[in-house]
């Protein structure tokens, strides 16, 4: 499994345009085969800051889901970023 975690950094006046323009992609992102989770969230504390969260059942599917990345205008939008991937090896119950 892999978790896909981090933060972008967006202008705060954009942040809710943004996330909005992003509804379509967690949707596609949620319906593809071995998506366990996806989220795209404002943060409560920094309003130009958007919190990533992900699951994913393998890195084949991950990169099928990719395969097109992120169109140019979310891109040109991001400011900063601190994605990370992580590999998880065991999952129990918290």
């Amino acid at each position: 499994m892999l978790i896909i975690a981090g933060w972008l950094r967006v202008d705060p006046s954009a942040r809710t345009d943004y996330l909005d323009a992003c509804a379509a992609v967690v949707a596609q992102a949620r319906s593809a085969p071995g998506c366990l989770d996806f989220a795209l969230t404002a943060d409560l504390l920094d309003p130009g800051r958007i919190d990533v969260y992900e699951r994913w059942e393998s890195d084949e599917q991950l990169l099928a889901f990719r395969g097109s990345g992120p169109d140019d205008t979310q891109t040109e939008r991001i400011r900063d970023a601190d994605v990370r991937r992580y590999r998880i090896s065991a999952v129990e119950p918290a």
